[in-house]
C-alpha cells in the first residue's frame, strides 16, 4: 500500500512538473509577444508620421530641416552652410496649367531641384487682387508638391509695386497654415522697381511682423530697389530686430555682368545674407540670346560663396526665358523635345548637384 502511494505521488509529481514546464513555456511565449508588440506599434507610428510629414525621412528637407541665417550664410539645422538650387514657376495667373504637385515631383526626380518657387502674381488679371482664392489654390498646389517630395518652396509675392493690405492678407494665411513645415521660405516682394529702399524697408518690416506672428523661424526673403539690383542699399541699412532674413539678388546674365557681381560681393562682405531668387542666362527682358559664358560665371560665383539660386521660368511663353515648349505636358514628364534651350541648360546645371 505504501509502495502504491509512493508510485501515485511520483506520478502526480511528474504530472505537476510537466504542467509547470508547459506553463513556463507558454508564459515565455506570451512575454516575448508582449515585448515584441510595442516595437511593432512604434514602427507603425513612425511610418504614420513619415507618411504625414515626408520631411521626416532622408529627403533634402529631412536632412537639412528648418533653415536659418548665420551671419551672411544660409545654414541647415546642424549649422552647416547650405545652398539650394532650383527653378521658378512663371506667373501663376498666366501659366496655371503647370501649378500642380505632379510637376514639382517631376522637377525633383528628373531635374534634381532642391527648391521650387511659386510666383504668385498680384496685379495683372487673374492675380491675387483680382482672384485671391485662385492665387491661394495655385500657391498651395506647389506647397503641397514640395512637402510631399521633401524639398523647399519659396512662396513669392510676385509684384513690382507695394500692395500692403493684400500682402498682409496673403502672408497671414500662408504663415498661419504652414508655419510648422520647414519647407517654407517667404519672399515678400519680388522686384521693387522705382520704390526707394526706405519705402521697401518699411513695407517689408510690416509684412515680416505679420509672418512672425505665426511663424517665428522660417526664412524670409526681402527684395531691393531696381528689380533686385541695388543690393548695396540694404547692406548699408539692413532691417533689424528679426532673425532669419535674407535679401534677394536677381540677374539675367546677358545684361548683368561683372559690375553687379562686384556690387553683390561688397554687400556680402559687409555681412548681408544674399539669395538669388530669380536668374537666367538671357537679357533682362527675358528674351534675346543666351550668354552662356556670363551665365557660367554667375553660377561659379554663387557656388564659391554657397549662395542659393533659382532659374526663371517653368512656362511656355514665346520668349527665351520660358523653359518649355507648347508641347510640354501640364503634369510633367517632359522629354528633351519639350524643352527650349534655356530649359535644356537649366536641367544640365541642376543635375550637377
Amino acid at each position: 500500500m505504501a509502495k502504491q502511494r509512493m508510485n501515485d505521488f511520483r506520478e502526480l509529481k511528474c504530472e505537476f512538473l510537466g504542467k509547470t514546464v508547459i506553463l513556463g513555456i507558454l508564459f515565455f511565449i506570451i512575454c516575448c509577444q508582449l515585448i515584441a508588440r510595442p516595437k511593432k506599434n512604434l514602427h507603425s507610428v513612425k511610418n504614420a508620421v513619415d507618411a504625414e510629414h515626408p520631411f521626416a525621412n532622408s529627403t533634402v528637407v529631412g536632412i537639412n530641416g528648418f533653415l536659418r541665417v548665420d551671419g551672411a550664410q544660409l545654414v541647415n539645422q546642424q549649422g552647416k552652410p547650405v545652398a539650394l538650387h532650383g527653378v521658378s514657376y512663371g506667373w501663376h495667373n498666366f501659366w496655371p496649367r503647370f501649378y500642380n504637385p505632379s510637376t514639382v515631383k517631376w522637377l525633383k526626380e528628373n531635374w534634381h531641384v532642391s527648391i521650387v518657387r511659386a510666383a504668385i502674381g498680384v496685379e495683372p488679371k487673374g492675380g491675387y487682387i483680382d482672384n485671391p482664392q485662385g492665387a491661394l489654390q495655385a500657391a498651395e498646389a506647389i506647397i503641397k508638391g514640395a512637402i510631399d517630395n521633401g524639398i523647399y518652396v519659396i512662396v513669392d509675392w510676385h509684384s513690382h509695386n507695394i500692395n500692403l493690405d493684400s500682402a498682409k492678407q496673403f502672408f497671414t494665411y500662408i504663415a498661419k497654415k504652414y508655419h510648422s513645415f520647414p519647407n517654407i521660405i517667404y519672399e515678400v516682394f519680388n522686384e521693387p522697381d522705382y520704390e526707394s529702399w526706405p519705402e521697401v524697408k518699411q513695407y517689408a518690416e510690416q509684412i515680416i511682423e505679420v509672418i512672425r506672428e505665426y511663424d517665428p523661424q522660417n526664412v524670409i526673403l526681402v527684395g531691393c530697389p531696381r528689380w533686385d539690383q541695388m543690393i548695396n542699399l540694404p547692406a548699408q541699412d539692413p532691417i533689424t530686430g528679426y532673425s532669419n532674413l535674407m535679401y534677394t539678388l536677381h540677374y539675367y546674365a546677358a545684361t548683368h555682368k561683372g559690375e553687379l557681381r562686384e556690387r553683390a560681393s561688397k554687400a556680402i562682405a559687409k555681412g548681408l545674407p544674399v539669395f538669388i531668387s530669380e536668374s537666367a542666362g538671357m537679357e533682362a527682358s527675358g528674351d534675346g540670346k543666351i550668354d552662356y559664358r556670363q551665365w557660367h560665371k554667375w553660377i561659379k560665383w554663387a557656388d564659391k560663396r554657397k549662395i542659393s539660386w533659382i532659374i526663371w521660368s517653368i512656362s511656355d511663353k514665346d520668349e527665351t526665358c520660358s523653359m518649355l515648349k507648347k508641347s510640354a505636358n501640364s503634369m510633367g514628364g517632359w522629354s528633351q523635345n519639350d524643352l527650349k534651350a534655356s530649359g535644356i541648360h537649366t536641367k544640365i546645371l541642376l543635375k550637377k548637384y
